[in-house]
């Protein structure tokens, strides 16, 4: 599907693994340019940069527009999170560091990239997550930013959507990427709290525990086709919208 994106340049966060490095795949097989950036250099993500350090947003996008010229995008994918045992657990450095992370890089970037997608009538896409709209105690600093970030875009979209740039959110339900599978990860802790082998416990999540009407967990490539529609002018009558992705889990009205 061409989705005439041939020749713009885009940002993309936390794009060395997962969503964002698919992200990244996607729109370069589209044509476009994709600028990754990440903590630590990959073929993904050319630039290092901490996107919780405050300086960091401005200095990424001057370095964009230093070698590209112009900013058609921005992909708002850089995230985290740390299962907790319960509310009290959860210390205020924790509540920091989870929204610096997962919420504050989510506005630094998007004022740092505002002017220069003015003059392109570019697009923002926010990565959030069901935990949004889904909260639960082992996520529940994660999911407070999270939802966060929808009430962001929302006025975003409110504001700069009349001078041309559109700011939505894709929420991603339960999706393979390396939060599963690095050590450690979602699939080690269902294995031990399922107390089976790791795959017999991440099927037994999809289908017993969460109902996944898809009966799957979903994938990175999947997340990145709908971004890069979002990010096209194809989507140029979306703003303002969350797109869940989360093989049907949240069907709430």
């Amino acid at each position: 599907m061409d989705l005439h994106l041939s020749g713009k340049v885009f940002l993309v966060t936390g794009a060395s693994v997962g969503i964002g490095a698919a992200v990244v795949r996607v729109l370069e097989d589209e044509g476009a340019t994709a600028v990754g950036v990440a903590r630590k250099p990959q073929r993904t993500a050319d630039i290092a940069a901490d996107v919780t350090d405050i300086g960091a947003a401005g200095l990424v996008v001057d370095e964009v527009l230093h070698r590209h010229g112009r900013l058609d995008g921005l992909v708002n994918n850089a995230g985290g999170v740390e299962p907790r045992t319960g509310f009290l657990a959860v210390t205020d450095e924790d509540w920091l560091s989870s929204f610096d992370l997962n919420l504050h890089s989510v506005v630094r970037f998007s004022r740092a990239a505002l002017p220069a997608l003015l003059r392109t009538g570019g697009a923002i896409v926010h990565v959030a997550s069901e935990a949004a709209r889904f909260p639960d105690y082992p996520l529940v600093d994660y999911a407070a930013a999270k939802t966060a970030v929808l009430s962001v875009s929302k006025s975003l979209s409110a504001e700069f959507a009349p001078r041309g740039v559109r700011s939505n959110v894709v929420s991603p339900g339960p999706t393979r990427t390396w939060l599963w599978d690095r050590p450690g990860g979602f699939a080690e802790k269902l294995a031990e709290r399922f107390d089976l082998p790791v795959e017999a416990a991440v099927e037994h999540f999809v289908r017993d525990v969460r109902g996944l009407p898809t009966g799957r967990l979903g994938t990175a490539d999947e997340v990145a086709g709908v971004i890069a529609y979002l990010l096209s002018p194809s989507a140029a009558q979306v703003t303002g919208a969350e797109w869940a992705i989360d093989g049907g889990a949240l069907r709430q009205l």
